[in-house]
């Protein structure tokens, strides 16, 4: 999995955030950044709730969202885990659902 940096961050920052599906693969570069660095905490609001929710962000997670960042050359408004098709911007619940069984 260490080659597979998008799939290393989607699984790690899925673990940190206990978010769901659909609110994590909504996430953004702003929402988890701020400059080059990425933050120690991050905050969200749920879309099933409607709600805000604060999570940490660890050492090992930082490492390797910077490495995705980097690697995807993603920019602030860039969603974190873009999808490959051209219908949507960001990973679909479908498609992690499929990473996650792999």
């Amino acid at each position: 999995m260490q080659n597979n940096i998008r799939d290393l961050a989607l699984f790690n920052l899925a673990l940190d955030s206990k978010l769901r599906a659909c609110d994590l693969l909504k996430l953004t570069v702003r929402d988890i950044s701020r400059g080059e660095g990425i933050l120690p905490r991050a905050q969200v609001i749920q879309q099933k709730t409607n709600r805000a929710v604060q999570f940490e962000i660890t050492n090992k997670t930082k490492k390797s969202l910077q490495s995705l960042k980097g690697h995807e050359q993603l920019s602030c408004n860039d969603y974190l885990f873009k999808s490959q098709s051209l219908r949507t911007e960001h990973l679909s619940t479908r498609q992690y659902a499929r990473i996650v069984d792999d």
